[in-house]
C-alpha cells in the first residue's frame, strides 16, 4: 500500500522533479493544493528554517506527514543573493523571468566580476505537524551564471545556470540528467535512504 505524504509546495516542476525522483518507491507524493492549503510566511532566516516551516504548516492543515524544500541560488558576485530570496528576487509577484533578469543586471553593475554560484537545497520531512525530530537533507550544485538564459527545460533560474564544463545550462538538461547531479536530486537521494532507515513508505 502506497504511503501518501504531502509536497508542501504549489510548484509544480518541484512537483514533477520529486515524483520523478521518488518512482520506484511506495511513496505517494501529491501536492498541498489537493487539500487547498493556503500559503504560509517563509520568515526563516534560512532555508531549513523555512522548510520547517512549511512542511509544519502543510501537515497541520492536511493531517498527513510533510515533505518541503527550501531552495534557491547564491551568486558570489553578488555576496551571496538571491539566497533564501531566490523566488521572491524580485518581489512577490514577480515572474521567473522578471528574477533572472534582475540577477543578470546585479552582475553586470557589480564590483566583482565572479559569476561563480550555487543552487542550495535543504528538504524536511515531518511525520506530523508537532514532529520533535524533523529529518533533514542537503545538497549542492556548483556551477556558473551565464551571460544570458539557454534552454527550455527545468524551472526557476536554470537557464542561466552552466553546469559542469560550462557547457550546458541546467534548463539544457533532461530531466533525467539533472535529477542525477541536482541539489535537489541529492537532497531527495539522501531523504529515501533516511526514509528506507525508517521504515517510512519503502
Amino acid at each position: 500500500m502506497n504511503k501518501q505524504i504531502v509536497l508542501a509546495s504549489n510548484n509544480r516542476g518541484k512537483l514533477q522533479e520529486l515524483r520523478a525522483l521518488l518512482n520506484g518507491t511506495a511513496i505517494d507524493c501529491i501536492p498541498q493544493s489537493d487539500h487547498s492549503v493556503p500559503e504560509v510566511a517563509e520568515t526563516g532566516l534560512s532555508f531549513v528554517e523555512n522548510a520547517i516551516i512549511k512542511a509544519r504548516h502543510a501537515s497541520r492543515f492536511t493531517h498527513l506527514p510533510a515533505i518541503a524544500d527550501d531552495s534557491g541560488i547564491e551568486v558570489d558576485g553578488l555576496n551571496g543573493a538571491p539566497g533564501i530570496r531566490s523566488a521572491r528576487y524580485a518581489g512577490d509577484s514577480a515572474s521567473e523571468a522578471d528574477n533572472i533578469a534582475k540577477l543578470l543586471l546585479g552582475l553586470s553593475i557589480a564590483e566583482t566580476d565572479s559569476r561563480q554560484a550555487r543552487f542550495r537545497c535543504e528538504i524536511v520531512f515531518v511525520r506530523h505537524e508537532l514532529d520533535a525530530s524533523p529529518v533533514i537533507c542537503s545538497g549542492t550544485w556548483a556551477g556558473r551564471i551565464a551571460e544570458t538564459p539557454r534552454g527550455e527545460n527545468g524551472f526557476g533560474y536554470d537557464p542561466i545556470f552552466l553546469v559542469g564544463n560550462g557547457q550546458k545550462s541546467a534548463a539544457e538538461l533532461s530531466a533525467e540528467e539533472k535529477n542525477r547531479i541536482s541539489h535537489r536530486g541529492q537532497a531527495l537521494a539522501q531523504l529515501v535512504e533516511r526514509l528506507k532507515e525508517l521504515g517510512i513508505g519503502i
